[in-house]
């Protein structure tokens, strides 16, 4: 079960052009979008303090053991140019291969959503501290450019489609199968004639076991796969055999 540390832009003062939101506020909502989509594909995650810096997130994401850190802000010019840029840049460091291949990733994805494909791209730095200092592989990725009202009303306007490209671009990282999650989850129960049934890493029945789930226990349904749910069941994520799950 790969587990992400998910810190969304604290910067309340970065006000957007249209004037309604802030880059915290926008940011904070798309990863509400984002949520289903990383449950439904049994991909685990903590949040920073969103009254929290930066500083503070990444010795957040430092106390846990995290597989990627994942950083998402909207951008903005400087002043003599404000308003006059557009575009998308997922930031990683130099030194970290597993983070340059998780923001081409991303970039990819958000490449086929984004109306100026051209403009989205990847970058090494070494100066962002959310992209340097995290333990984990870390990509920071500035979603279009807030003073420009055309990526304003982009990223308004696309909040599903950008958490959704998101998470494809982290199963593809963790070589999971992309699942669509379900409206709303739904309550299940295991039915198994005799035993456990077992809660995997992944929808294969070869899949390393994470836990044995008793018969008759509750969990939670988000997503299905090719005969194989995703599921909450305590505090574990993983997928399990449709088969023997009832939703009630």
């Amino acid at each position: 079960m790969p587990v992400i540390f998910l810190s969304p832009s604290t910067q309340d003062y970065n006000l957007y052009i249209t004037g309604n939101q802030t880059e915290e506020s926008s940011m904070n909502l798309l990863t509400d979008a984002l949520i289903p989509y990383l449950d439904a594909n049994a991909i685990a995650y903590e949040l920073n303090d969103p009254d929290g810096t930066a500083s503070d997130a990444i010795r957040l994401g430092n106390a846990g053991e995290y597989n990627f850190y994942l950083a998402l802000h909207s951008n903005a010019s400087p002043p003599e140019s404000s308003g006059d840029n557009r575009g998308i840049i997922a930031f990683y460091y130099p030194g970290s291969p597993d983070g340059q291949r998780g923001a081409e990733l991303i970039a990819e994805e958000l490449r086929e959503i984004y109306p100026l494909p051209q403009l989205v791209y990847t970058q090494p730095i070494t100066t962002l501290g959310e992209v340097r200092r995290p333990r984990a592989p870390a990509v920071l990725v500035e979603i279009g450019y807030h003073d420009n009202y055309q990526d304003a009303i982009w990223i308004n306007n696309n909040r599903p489609e950008i958490a959704e490209a998101i998470a494809k671009a982290l199963t593809r990282y963790f070589n999971l199968p992309f699942i669509y999650p379900f409206r709303n989850p739904a309550p299940g129960k295991i039915q198994v004639n005799y035993g456990t049934l077992n809660l995997r890493s992944r929808p294969e029945s070869d899949a390393p076991i994470i836990a044995n789930m008793p018969n008759h226990d509750n969990l939670i349904i988000f997503g299905e796969y090719q005969g194989w749910y995703s599921v909450r069941w305590r505090d574990y994520l993983g997928y399990a055999a449709a088969a023997y799950i009832n939703i009630i």
